[in-house]
């Protein structure tokens, strides 16, 4: 293919399903995304798009093309990031990945940074996936427990977190308070939906529980924490955050055992930048004052 801007044109009328929305995403006139569009289908002798009163549909010839070009396109906006982390100056885009659960902590770190660097615009992104910082996918990711790295990738320590074993009061007062694991017969639980999982915690209570005592479960941590507020079962919250909500009763307190270690990655490519040192700097003189999480 000669011309990358047809592909990119066809790329983005599928994507919006317009011709005028890709025309003011690309900043071109609605003649010229319809003529690519025209040029890009003779040069490959099929129809890419099915054409209706509402806009374009791609056929299936048209979606093999722009899976291609949606990954080529995602490559290029990967590249971008990296090479715009690369600058002299804390400003622009900056990307910080983390597992979920913590963002009540991550959230207030990053509004500060940007009051002493306005110029930066934040993106904080949680998923089950991990993030691929070689791609750039992100500047920095926020990993708990101590599994294995990339080669390229930068790891720091950044705090361990406490965790305990809490029910409701409404929870106790229907089902009792089990003095220790050897009580545990006919209570109810809340777990993790993961039967693999990095948390140490989780790990332990699938090994000590039958699997029908776990009554709910969940993959997001903050629905695992107020289905334990709402009383569907004893389940492990982080200590810090349990202390603050005087319904909350600790049925077991917090073991070395099922601490969770929080890492700091970043990739050597951008690990000395500017922004991500700055950043990385604010992010640890912030957790100094995290004196309740370890």
């Amino acid at each position: 293919m000669e011309n990358w801007d047809e592909i990119r044109t066809a790329y983005q009328v599928a994507r919006l399903g317009t011709v005028s929305g890709a025309a003011e995403v690309l900043g071109v006139h609605h003649a010229t995304v319809i003529r690519h569009i025209d040029a890009l289908e003779k040069r490959l002798g099929v129809k890419l798009f099915q054409r209706h009163a509402r806009g374009y549909t791609p056929t299936e010839s048209g979606r093999d093309l722009l899976a291609v070009a949606q990954t080529t396109e995602e490559q290029f906006a990967h590249l971008v990031s990296r090479i715009k982390g690369q600058g002299e100056t804390v400003s622009g885009e900056l990307v910080v990945t983390s597992i979920s659960g913590i963002g009540d902590l991550l959230t207030p770190v990053m509004v500060g940074f940007q009051d002493k660097f306005p110029d930066v615009r934040v993106r904080f992104l949680t998923d089950m996936r991990v993030f691929r910082l070689d791609y750039g996918e992100a500047h920095i990711a926020i990993r708990a427990g101590n599994g294995p790295e990339e080669p390229d990738n930068v790891v720091q320590p950044l705090t361990r977190m406490k965790a305990a074993l809490y029910a409701s009061r409404a929870y106790v007062d229907r089902y009792g308070r089990p003095a220790s694991e050897a009580e545990f017969a006919g209570h109810r639980f809340v777990c993790t939906d993961a039967e693999v999982t990095r948390a140490p915690f989780h790990r332990w209570l699938r090994a000590t529980v039958q699997p029908d005592q776990i009554a709910y479960a969940a993959t997001e941590a903050t629905a695992l924490e107020q289905a334990v507020r709402h009383g569907a079962g004893i389940g492990f919250m982080m200590s810090f955050r349990a202390s603050e909500d005087p319904d909350l009763i600790e049925i077991l307190p917090a073991r070395a055992e099922w601490e969770s270690q929080l890492r700091i990655v970043t990739h050597v490519d951008l690990h000395r930048t500017r922004k991500v040192q700055a950043f990385l700097a604010h992010l640890k003189d912030a957790a100094k004052d995290w004196k309740s999480c370890a």
